[in-house]
């Protein structure tokens, strides 16, 4: 009984499990080219926290700077660092075959 249910449990797998698992991850890939309205809020909100604490280090490094004059500010050798200065262009995450994200917030 055993020599007919081993190749029975394998010809099994291999012609229907193992299509099925990667027809499902196919699918579930294809799914999930998309950034979702959390995914986009998530980013926002790092974003706004990035530059919260870039504001927070800047106003560290001003008083650090204050009581010790011999030291130097880390903005001073890179004045790129200030996101506030800078613009966040609205990006499109999402795959050129699809519609851009920003013609929904619109």
């Amino acid at each position: 009984m055993e020599d007919v249910m081993l190749p029975i449990l394998i010809v099994g797998m291999l012609f229907i499990g193992l299509p099925w698992l990667i027809f499902h991850y196919i699918t579930r890939w294809k799914q999930s080219g998309t950034l979702t309205v959390q995914d986009e809020n998530l980013m926002d909100d790092l974003y706004e926290t990035a530059r919260r604490l870039d504001d927070r280090l800047a106003t560290i490094e001003r008083i650090i700077a204050a009581d010790h004059p011999d030291y130097r500010l880390a903005s001073q050798s890179a004045p790129d660092r200030d996101l506030r200065d800078r613009d966040m262009p609205d990006r499109d995450y999402r795959r050129e075959d699809q519609d851009p994200i920003g013609s929904r917030r619109r």
